[in-house]
Formats: C-alpha cells, structure tokens, sequence
C-alpha cells in the first residue's frame, strides 16, 4: 500500500509541477475566460446603428408608406426606411438610390414590384452586402400590411381582431413512454432541455478530452520508462500491477485538478455583472439543472476513464520506442473518437435506434448513454444496464491489460506479436 501511494504522489507531483501542465492549464482558462466572456467582448465591438434602407416615394406609396411605419413604432426596429424623392423614370430612381449607398447614407434599397394580376406588391432588398436578416423582418412587416388589408373590409371588432392576431400559446415537454418508475425522469420542459443539452454537450468534451490526453501521458510515460531502462530499477522496487495502477490513479487526480481549475474559472467567468446581466435576460436558471444528471456525469467520467486508462497502459507496456506510441495506440484512440463524434452528432436524434444500441457498447456508453439520459428520458433498466456492462468491461479489460502490463514491461526489442505476449502472459501470474 505505502508502494501504491508513492506511485500515486510521485505521478501526481512530477506532473503538477511540470511546466508544461502549468502552461497549458493557464492557456486554455484564458482561452475559457475568452469564450464565456465573447458575446460581451463581441458587443463592445459591435455598433447599435440601425440599418438604414431607402426607397422611392411613389412607387406603390401606400405600402411603402405603411411599411415605413410599420418599423418606425416596432420598439428597438433594427431597420429603419428612409424615403427619396421620385426622380421622374426608374433609371433615375435608381441611380439617386445608389448614390445614396455610395454615400453612406443608406445600406441598401427597397424595389417595389406590381406583378399583373396582383393587388399586393413584391419586393427585392438590393445592397452591396448580405442583407439575408433584414428579408425576414421586411417580409414580417409586410405581411402585416397585407393582413390588415385584407381585413380592413371584414368590419371585424378590437376584440375579434386582437383574438385573431394573438399567438396560440403551445408548450412542449418531453416525457417517457415508460413513465412512473421505468424512467430516469418526469419529463424535460424547453428550458431543461436547452440546460441539459449544453451540459451534455459540456460533459462530453470533457469525458473526452480528459481520456484522451490522460491516456495519451500513461501510455507516453510507460514507454518512456521503458525506452530508457528506468522500468528495470522500476521493477525491482514496485510491482508492475502497483506501478500500472498509481499511474491511472495518479493521472486521474491529474485531470480532476484541472478540471477543477477550468470550473472555478468558468463560474468567476459566469458570475461577472454582464454575463449575469445577459443569463437573467435570456431567462437561464442554472439551478434547473437536474441534480441527477451531475451525479450520472460523474459516474460516466470515472468509468470512462477507467476502462480507457486501462487499455492505454497496456498498450504503452509493451512499446519500447516512444516513435511507434502513435500508431500503437491508434485503434484505442478511433473508438475514443467514434464515442465521442456519434454523441456530438446524436444530439439531435437521442431516441434513434442506432443511438440506443450504441449506449450498451462499453466503448461508447461513457459518451452516449449519458447522452441520452440528459436529452431523452430512457427507461431506469436501460441505465442500470449500460453501467452495469461498463463496469463489468472495465473489470474485463482491466484484469487484461494488468496482465498485458505485467509482461510487457519487461519485454523489449520489437513490439512483440499477439501469439508471443499470450505465451509471456501465460508464464506469469496476477
């Protein structure tokens, strides 16, 4: 036990106190301060001028008349329409209309368009830029001034008209079929969804960065040893099973400690006056989050890491040169990368059957049953489960790679094949 600890402390301490830890630790919380504070950063930057679009008087004045005050009583209207005088022929119009652009006066124009046959007029946006936001609101607008047109005869009351115009209120919450005992939840409305979606996505990167670059320094670390001969002094003094273990118990402490940096940055970065400011605004209630979700990610992250940490080791065992690390660790690494890219891209379809299937996959569950229970609500037993299969793989793989480490510590030279480390493994015992 007092080998395990020394283990432990000395991989903690030899890479807490590693500059390139504490380099890249500081780099990516600036980068983290950066992203949560950019739609404020961006606003400082940004310019709250109104875009200005002109248009000719007496082409189709009746609408343009209403369209123009249509924008001029809709509160903080991004569009404002300025009117030019008719110039006497459509080429004119046009030519005091671009010089009016040309001048900065206006960023683009309105053409108005009678179609035969047509009692409402169609309009082209002519700018020098992409104008795509501002077609949505002109079409709006103008589908208002139609509407009251067309109503303008129906003799209809305030009240009738002010029912007619008021939108159907509809809510959506997303529940289980199971429902009861048989689900993880009681049903997400809109707002826990969006919370759960950007937690679940939040997580997800963590689970995988933390396994990728965890597993990337046990296995880069045991080869390095190795490659050097200091796993021969090694082994004399620890076990290999000691050794292998205080380095995946010591790079996890490794990774909890910048996890932890990185939350504590997130949260001062969060609770800024201007980030609370724009949270209360966009109606985000933090404390909606679903308490059960936080204790499902740690379930997932720690099994993850494990069952990934595992194989990692194993692989760096039995590599004597740090140069054929990479390609040894290529398979671990694509299934890190097909659990991760099927979760990132399942978001939107959580309840499709190739997701469900893929969160029974050992490989994969870390990243997509989660998933699933943050975004769908799946039945308790597919849970129980899925945990159940990844605990029972990381026992698996964990005895395996033990085994794997156990002799490939000592075995240099080429990467030995399948059929002599199952020969080695046989002559050695856990």
């Amino acid at each position: 036990m007092s080998n395990f600890k020394n283990v432990v402390a000395f991989t903690l301490g030899n890479k807490v106190r590693a500059k390139s830890f504490v380099i890249t630790t500081l780099v990516i919380a600036i980068i983290l301060s950066i992203v949560v504070n950019l739609p404020y950063i961006i606003s400082q930057f940004s310019s709250d001028e109104v875009d200005k679009l002109g248009f000719i008087e007496s082409n189709v004045p009746q609408v343009s008349a209403e369209l123009k005050d249509y924008f001029d009583t809709q509160e903080n209207s991004d569009i404002k329409l300025v009117s030019y005088p008719d110039a006497g022929s459509a080429e004119a119009n046009e030519k005091a209309l671009k010089d009016a652009m040309e001048a900065g006066e206006i960023e683009g124009y309105l053409d108005f368009v009678q179609p035969e046959g047509s009692a409402f007029p169609s309009v082209v946006i002519k700018s020098e830029e992409l104008l795509d936001s501002m077609s949505g609101a002109v079409s709006a607008g103008l589908n208002q001034i139609k509407m009251e047109m067309v109503l303008q005869d129906a003799k209809l009351t305030d009240a009738q008209r002010e029912m007619l115009f008021a939108p159907v209120d509809v809510s959506t919450v997303q529940i289980s079929a199971t429902g009861g005992a048989g689900s993880v939840g009681d049903g997400k409305t809109p707002e826990e969804r969006g919370l759960a979606m950007g937690l679940v996505y939040a997580l997800i990167i963590v689970l995988f960065m933390g396994v990728m670059i965890s597993g990337q320094l046990i296995a880069s670390e045991i080869t390095a040893e190795k490659s050097s001969r200091v796993m021969e002094v090694l082994v004399t003094s620890v076990s290999p099973l000691t050794q292998m273990f205080g380095k995946i118990i010591g790079m996890l402490l490794v990774g909890l400690i910048q996890i932890g940096v990185y939350v504590v940055v997130f949260l001062i970065n969060l609770g800024l006056p201007h980030n609370s400011e724009m949270l209360s605004e966009m109606n985000i209630d933090l404390s909606a989050i679903d308490p059960m979700l936080l204790v499902y990610a740690v379930i997932f992250y720690f099994a993850g890491y494990f069952l990934y940490a595992t194989l990692f080791a194993a692989v760096g065992s039995i590599v004597s040169r740090t140069e054929d690390l990479g390609q040894a660790v290529m398979p671990i690494t694509f299934l890190s990368l097909a659990g991760f890219y099927i979760a990132i891209f399942g978001m939107t379809t959580p309840n499709a059957t190739f997701i469900e299937v893929s969160s029974f996959i050992p490989f994969f569950s870390p990243f997509i049953m989660f998933l699933r229970i943050g975004l769908s609500d799946p039945a308790l037993w597919e849970v129980l489960l899925s945990i159940g299969i990844l605990f029972g793989s990381i026992f698996l793989f964990g005895w395996l790679s033990a085994r794997i480490y156990r002799t490939g510590v000592l075995m240099y030279g080429k990467r030995p094949s399948f059929k002599e480390l199952r020969k080695a493994m046989k002559a050695y015992k856990l």
